[in-house]
């Protein structure tokens, strides 16, 4: 919606924490500085698919923080971390 008496533009949308990193450079950058966001976090919702089923919703965010954060894409299986006798 248009601010009245300005030609300014208000847009609001959900926008997943995930896709919002980087999203403020991208934004200035696709519009050469004149628009720029206001991130204001709204609620949690939950994501239903299984992280250890290959080729999931989740399985695929999970594999991408991995590989922001440095870490195996692969989820260390949990022999890994039993004792061992």
């Amino acid at each position: 919606m248009q601010r009245p008496g300005t030609p300014l533009y208000i847009i609001k949308a959900y926008l997943p924490v995930i896709e919002s990193f980087g999203f403020s450079n991208q934004l200035r950058a696709a519009t050469s500085g004149q628009a720029f966001p206001q991130c204001v976090f709204d609620h949690w919702d939950m994501i239903t698919s299984d992280p250890l089923e290959a080729g999931s919703q989740a399985s695929t965010l999970v594999a991408d923080i991995r590989k922001r954060k440095g870490l195996k894409e692969q989820i260390t299986p949990i022999s890994e971390f039993e004792d061992k006798e």
